[in-house]
């Protein structure tokens, strides 16, 4: 059963039971269970209702604004305990009261709710709250990621974190992916749900669909990436350039598998010897092109009548391409297929 049908049969169960407990004291009070019925069904229709309006609030918040409200409820309990309205009448006192009680309140949820955890210290200098380690923290990930597919494999190695946030718009890109009339669109946005439908079944990973708001139309999707990353403080992971730049501009901790896979190209130098196995012929009469298993290209001259052979060559130079490293070879000196 997914989240979204648990939640909705709880949701129902609960309403039932409100309902239930309604016409149970309305029968033994007034010997009638309809009004009380009625009376339970709108309570639990209006608790669920509460629920779905705080759908946004997440626990962290929760306990934030909690912390926030006491501060400003015990500053006005100290300005009301200096007696400054005891010559005022009891009604204008209890107003004036009121009134002190609410705006502190207010204003010690805001102001909480708005502060870090490393602020909190500052008001309980004893008190720490203790940070996660960077392998436990959350990653935020982005569509790309999800498409790529190799999010699962990277999380199962314990180099990443388990516990990944997938923004509902991002689902909802995937979403619109999925329904194009293009088909290369549409195979990207099916293959990304079913890569999601996949992690969330994986008992290895946590995968968490943020309920994220506001600014839908005003700002990108990468500018909302990066905000939700930083009100989470969470890390992003992606392999976008662009998105890296500006999440590191905005000082929000981005995890990049464009640049961890260059840093994890194997270092190949003049005089290496590999054994590469020859697919194809090469621009020129001689040549035989092989590929490195990250997909870098190897030229090897003078084995083109080697093609579909596996030969032991030496590497004899390498160019930097913009579409990436081009390295040159030659033919070992009496090399023999080893497959």
């Amino acid at each position: 059963m997914t989240p979204l049908l648990t939640i909705n049969l709880l949701r129902f169960l609960f309403i039932t039971f409100c309902a239930a407990i309604g016409a149970s004291i309305s029968s033994a009070l007034a010997e009638t269970l309809w009004l009380g019925l009625i009376l339970g069904l709108l309570l639990g229709l209006v608790v669920v209702l509460i629920d779905r309006l705080l759908k946004g609030v997440s626990l962290r918040l929760f306990s934030s604004a909690t912390f926030g409200l006491l501060l400003g409820l015990i500053f006005a309990n100290l300005l009301m305990a200096s007696q400054v309205l005891r010559y005022q009448p009891e009604t204008t006192q209890w107003e004036i009261r009121l009134i002190v009680y609410a705006v502190f309140g207010y204003l010690g949820m805001m102001l909480a709710m708005r502060s870090s955890r490393d602020e909190f210290s500052l008001i309980i200098p004893y008190v720490r709250f203790a940070r996660e380690a960077t392998q436990h923290e959350p990653l935020v990930i982005d569509t790309n990621i999800i498409i790529d597919g190799r999010i699962a494999d990277l999380c199962a190695t314990g180099f990443l974190s388990r516990s990944l946030i997938v923004p509902r718009f991002i689902l909802d890109e995937l979403q619109l992916l999925a329904d194009s009339h293009e088909p290369t669109k549409r195979e990207r946005g099916r293959r990304g749900l079913e890569i999601l439908n996949q992690l969330q079944r994986s008992r290895e990973i946590e995968l968490t669909i943020h309920e994220s708001v506001g600014e839908a139309g005003d700002i990108g999707v990468d500018a909302r990436l990066v905000r939700v990353a930083k009100v989470l403080k969470a890390r992003l992971l992606t392999n976008d350039h662009a998105l890296s730049q500006i999440s590191r501009l905005q000082q929000v901790p981005v995890l990049n598998l464009a640049e961890l896979a260059r840093a994890l190209r194997p270092s190949v130098v003049a005089g290496d010897e590999i054994d590469l196995h020859l697919v194809k012929e090469g621009r020129e009469p001689h040549q035989a092109v092989g590929y490195l298993p990250d997909g870098t290209m190897i030229v090897v001259n003078h084995a083109r009548p080697h093609v579909g052979k596996t030969r032991t060559v030496v590497v004899a130079s390498a160019l930097q391409t913009a579409a990436g490293r081009l390295i040159f070879a030659e033919l070992k000196n009496g090399a023999q297929a080893t497959v």
